[in-house]
């Protein structure tokens, strides 16, 4: 039997590149898919659709907003993606939360869930606080039930957290009461990373608070995001504030999501009236005109238990053809990456600025 040898001088062939490893990895799982979502409650009236068939994704170290006027279905979302909505409503679709269906998994899983893998910050610190417990051992109860920490090591790590959201150590013994509005709000953000959790669901973080303050929570947010590589959903009214914190922005309107993409390119050129409507409300620094006539929407929100036909916006719409009253168009995309509501976009074959000048 003849023995085979290697040839010394024969070339060795070279280890493939770092990179194509890297290109061939499956690509990471979002830390929230929601597909085809539909929310409504019962009611002695009937059913109230509150959200209508919304698709949204939020990947981790990356910062999504949802905007929207007060009652288009932005809370609701909020409290269903963690199985929180009360027992009137009745949910239909898909909520993957950390790869979990939230709609499915039994209740310790959902238990573990909470706080350990998602976490949210409710809107109305003061009301969200219980009055009569120390902020220390508020912070120290989802940490005792949900975490591994030992109790031993429970008062260091809510110092911990203190210091993460930029609150002194000694504000642990203070009641809600005797903090302000934007230290409520801190606490609320150090409740919620108490866990470590994955993602952070934020439902209007900012109410009630001033300019200032305001600006230092949305600052603390957008850090976190990008020191601990969280997924962060923040809900909103205000498409200014999102246009400043968030990589991407959703918008929302009458229960369903009307336009999504990049968040400056959603503010600086909304694609739908809608979105257009929101961000000239809001005035520009430098410029006189918006200063001294700023843009509105007439009307009111339709009310969810009696929607327009057709398109839900086209009687507040102020480039509405004939036919939106009787077409309620699908998702298109405008362009790469922005999909919108809308049949001056899309496959209807103009775009909006063609229409909003003939």
């Amino acid at each position: 039997m003849s023995e085979t040898t290697s040839d010394p001088t024969a070339p060795v062939a070279s280890p493939a590149p770092v990179s194509d490893f890297v290109k061939s990895e499956k690509p990471r799982e979002p830390l929230l898919e929601i597909e085809g979502l539909e929310v409504s409650y019962r009611t002695a009236s009937g059913e109230i659709p509150a959200v209508r068939g919304v698709d949204l994704t939020v990947h981790a170290g990356e910062s999504v907003g949802l905007a929207g006027e007060s009652g288009c279905g932005k809370s609701t979302l909020a409290s269903t993606i963690l199985r929180l909505q009360p027992s009137n409503a009745t949910v239909r679709g898909g909520i993957r939360v950390c790869g979990k269906d939230v709609r499915t998994i039994g209740w310790s899983d959902l238990r573990a869930l909470r706080w350990g893998q998602a976490a949210m910050v409710f809107q109305g610190a003061l009301h969200s606080l219980n009055p009569v417990q120390r902020i220390g051992d508020q912070i120290a109860e989802p940490i005792r039930i949900h975490d591994s920490t030992p109790a031993k090591g429970i008062p260091a790590r809510v110092r911990e957290l203190l210091n993460q959201v930029g609150l002194p150590a000694d504000r642990a013994q203070a009641f809600p009461h005797q903090l302000s509005g934007g230290q409520r709000q801190r606490v609320m953000i150090a409740m919620a990373l108490a866990c470590r959790p994955e993602l952070i669901v934020a439902d209007e973080p900012t109410t009630a608070l001033d300019v200032m303050v305001q600006a230092q929570v949305l600052s603390l947010l957008t850090g976190l995001v990008e020191e601990l590589g969280l997924g962060l959903l923040m809900i909103t009214h205000d498409l200014s504030v999102l246009g400043s914190t968030c990589s991407r922005i959703a918008v929302m309107y009458a229960g369903r999501v009307v336009e999504e993409g990049p968040a400056d390119e959603v503010f600086e050129h909304p694609q739908h009236p809608y979105s257009a409507a929101l961000s000239a409300a809001f005035p520009r620094i430098g410029d006189p005109a918006a200063r001294y006539a700023p843009a509105g929407l007439p009307g009111d929100p339709p009310n969810p238990q009696e929607l327009p036909s057709g398109c839900t916006f086209h009687p507040r719409c102020p480039v509405a053809l004939a036919r939106c009253s009787e077409y309620d168009p699908p998702i298109r995309m405008a362009e790469p990456n922005r999909p919108v509501a809308c049949v001056l976009v899309g496959e209807d074959g103009r775009d909006r600025s063609a229409a909003q000048s003939s």
